[in-house]
């Protein structure tokens, strides 16, 4: 059906922009951590609060304050298992990926490419996208909890120490053993 009455029409109007509203007060006071740069968790949440604002917007059988009761749950838990995250490294470990080590002086990691489906042109693409027209000046690549490549230049090895630290196949020089070793395939 193209058109019902002007009262649906406007209750569309009027609910749609007050949830509106309604979910930007919420984001504006749980942080701005609430929707950052999304890992998969934060992908989840913020789909989710897409649809509850659809949901309150055009349901006629979904009440206005039941919807807002929905976001501010929603938003509230998300605030809640980020204060965790905050608080216990195990917790934030269960909930976000951390980062992987996918090259290392001039070495692609193979076994850690292949655990996460990343090619060696994927990398390259990282390393360009950077602005880096050389693998011979990057460090490092890592593939960040959130999907984005970042590199680490080379001189810059005092950095890669305090950078790399938390990056799953990154071990410290001064421990006497090389990163992960590139394997043929």
């Amino acid at each position: 059906m193209f058109f019902d009455n002007w009262a649906g029409i406007g209750r569309v109007l009027i609910v749609t922009l007050v949830a509106y509203l309604a979910l930007i007060l919420l984001l504006k006071f749980f942080g701005k951590r609430t929707l950052a740069k999304m890992t998969a968790f934060d992908f989840v949440v913020t789909v989710a609060l897409g649809s509850i604002l659809a949901n309150i917007a055009l349901s006629k059988n979904t009440v206005f304050l039941e919807g807002i009761t929905a976001l501010v749950v929603l938003i509230g838990a998300q605030y809640l298992i980020s204060s965790f995250c905050v608080r216990s490294k195990k917790f934030e470990g269960w909930i976000k990926p951390e980062p992987t080590l996918l090259l290392y002086r001039g070495q692609f990691l193979q076994e850690a490419m292949r655990s996460e489906r990343i090619t060696e042109a994927d990398i390259l693409l990282g390393i360009r996208q950077r602005g880096h027209s050389s693998i011979e000046n990057v460090e490092a690549v890592v593939l960040e909890s959130d999907g984005s490549f970042n590199t680490i230049l080379n001189g810059a090895a005092s950095a890669s120490d305090a950078t790399l630290k938390n990056v799953r196949n990154y071990v410290l020089e001064n421990q006497k053993a090389a990163p992960e070793s590139s394997s043929q395939s």
